[in-house]
């Protein structure tokens, strides 16, 4: 990813003379348009002569041109100038070293995005952002032909051969992933040569964030959350929301400028800031980019040097777009979303929301230097209601989300329309422990502490009411799923064993594996489990603190999953099952999981367990 840079600019307009600026004739306007596409290839997909190891690069990327350009150095003041005008790498394949870039994908149509690695054993750090879309990417390595790569005399071999000679052989994969979750590469000690990074988007055109770096040990672009990244509710009412976070070391220890961003909205909580800022834009020029060989919007107009109102009302870009000429322009409907940045505040109240209504909470922290930004876990809560609170109805076998306050109460009411001979109530605790009390007419039949999950069943009687009380935690608040119902059988969770423990063996482990245990049940159930390697020092508070309980596999990263099988037995004596765990690095800690997922797709999450491998074997 080192080179020198030289950039080549026409004039002020980005390379376009000003007769294309205001054309006025028709034949003129597309004229201009041939003429900024051919000046913008040149401008940006150009280079000067380079050294042999680059030849390859520069030839499978661009093609042949008059003017050129060479790959941007870190360590040059003219790069420095280039990372603050974040438009000179729009619509690049070149990743530069230690910069985010952002771009676009049409569905279906894949992207590439090459960078040179010169020298072996180089650290090396990738990083994707998904959008507003799930995205489909892989890394791969393809090894530069050996009259590319190093400084012997005499004639290279012609640059349109070793262009070719790059297309036909197949690169080596080395990750690839799939969804919408800010995933990525690292590696200590990488090899020389060309990477490749392919991305896809099946669903919809669609933005993302690229971030490269050769030196990931020092540059920290990304702010570090703290040891407790969730976002708290310290005040409810029926208007207003008070949030509190704990401040990012990024600010206390490392002293790095940093502003916190909440995000507000009624629909779900968000993975990123690109995330939200994709359903912000109010611009449908950009997520409306034109197809190759069709017309170009004012967003790249604009990225390119062009005064987008002027080309607006002269070429009605943005009123009347030609149907010939750019892609059909919509109004999109309005988000239901609020974005809000408090500088370095961890404390902030929302105002001006509706009571009774459910939002959702993110918090992001963002390096004022870098302008990258990284999510804290978000929360959601409920506004209070304009009169007296009343008592929320639970419906028989559906699922209901619950909402405590840090020392508050709330109370359900469930009330069976038939005669019926049991009850099951099913409790499943996301954060910290809550206290729950049942009656019936009016008879206390249950008070007890509930953490993570626990099953209830009460001996019914014909016609009874059950009043349901849920006390909150006095340290923070709580949230939690209920579900009561009369026909056990069909509820969409689960069927658990008493005991959610995971067992490791301790005389099996090895350098590499650790063998682990759990208990089933009588029902057939898919089980999932997924590793994670932790510091030696995790603790039980870690993790309660690492993330809402009531969150499933689909939130884990692909690279964590280790298998997923199907097991049952009619013996409860011998529903157990085992399993070993592959792959492990020798003398490391390792946060095991394990989801069990009904038939209704709700899945619940074993007690966590941490296994370290032997150091020596």
């Amino acid at each position: 990813m080192t080179s020198q840079v030289r950039t080549v600019v026409g004039n002020k307009s980005g390379g376009v003379s000003s007769e294309c600026l205001s054309p006025e004739s028709q034949e003129a306007s597309f004229l201009c348009q041939n003429t900024y596409s051919l000046n913008r290839s040149v401008l940006f997909n150009s280079f000067v002569r380079m050294v042999p190891l680059h030849w390859c690069l520069l030839w499978l990327l661009l093609p042949l041109s008059s003017r050129t350009q060479k790959l941007p150095t870190r360590d040059e003041e003219l790069f420095q100038m280039q990372i603050r005008d974040k438009a000179f790498f729009h619509d690049s394949s070149v990743i530069p070293d230690g910069a985010e870039i952002s771009s676009y994908l049409f569905r279906d149509t894949p992207k590439r995005y090459f960078f040179v690695v010169e020298e072996d054993n180089t650290p090396l750090s990738v990083t994707v952002t998904p959008c507003d879309a799930p995205l489909e990417w892989k890394l791969s390595l393809q090894e530069l032909p050996e009259e590319a790569s190093g400084e012997g005399s005499g004639d290279p071999e012609p640059l349109e051969e070793q262009r070719q000679q790059i297309i036909n052989e197949e690169g080596t994969e080395l990750f690839s992933y799939k969804g919408n979750d800010v995933e990525y590469f690292i590696s200590s000690s990488s090899p020389s040569g060309l990477y490749q990074l392919e991305l896809l988007s099946t669903e919809k055109d669609t933005h993302f964030k690229v971030y490269a770096t050769t030196t990931p040990e020092s540059d920290q672009p990304y702010p570090e959350l703290p040891y407790d990244p969730r976002v708290d509710v310290t005040s409810l009412g029926r208007t207003t929301v008070t949030l509190a976070w704990k401040p990012s070391p990024t600010a206390s220890l490392l002293k790095q400028p940093i502003q916190y961003c909440v995000v507000i909205n009624k629909e779900h909580n968000f993975k990123s800031l690109c995330a939200v800022e994709a359903k912000l834009s109010a611009d449908d020029a950009f997520m409306m980019a034109p197809k190759p060989g069709l017309d170009f919007s004012p967003f790249d107009f604009a990225h390119f040097g062009f005064p987008s109102d002027n080309l607006g009302k002269e070429r009605s870009f943005l009123t009347k777009p030609s149907p010939k000429l750019g892609r059909h322009v919509y109004s999109r409907p309005k988000v239901d979303i609020q974005k809000i940045c408090i500088g370095n505040k961890n404390i902030f109240t929302v105002s001006d929301l509706k009571p009774d209504t459910q939002y959702y909470f993110d918090v992001f922290v963002a390096n004022s230097n870098s302008n990258m930004s990284t999510a804290y876990v978000g929360t959601f809560a409920r506004t209070k209601e304009e009169a007296k609170q009343k008592t929320v109805e639970l419906k028989d076998g559906k699922v209901t989300d619950v909402f405590v306050k840090r020392k508050g109460a709330k109370f359900l009411r469930f009330a069976p329309v038939s005669s019926h001979q049991k009850v099951t109530f099913f409790i499943h605790s996301c954060l910290d422990a809550i206290q729950i009390q049942v009656r019936r007419d009016g008879k206390l039949l249950l008070s007890q502490n509930v953490e993570s999950i626990r099953q209830f069943q009460l001996r019914g009687k014909p016609k009874a009411k059950y009043l349901i009380r849920l006390k909150g935690h006095k340290k923070g608040a709580s949230m939690l799923k209920i579900l009561a119902t009369t026909r056990p059988s069909k509820q969409p969770f689960p069927s658990l064993p008493e005991d959610t423990r995971i067992k490791a063996f301790d005389k099996l482990r090895t350098c590499s594996s650790a063998t682990v245990a759990w208990l089933g049940t009588q029902e057939r159930n898919k089980f999932c489990i997924y590793k994670k390697e932790v510091d030696d020092n995790y603790n039980e508070d870690q993790k309660k603190r690492e993330q809402n309980q009531c969150l499933g596999p689909d939130t884990r990263k692909k690279s964590e999953k280790v298998l997923c099988k199907y097991f049952h037995s009619q013996n409860l004596q011998k529903a157990v099952t085992t399993e070993t765990i592959k792959g492990l690095l020798p003398g490391k800690s390792y946060l095991l999981d394990v989801y069990v997922i009904g038939h209704g797709g709700h899945s619940v999450k074993y007690q966590s367990k941490v296994v370290k491998t032997r150091k020596f074997c």
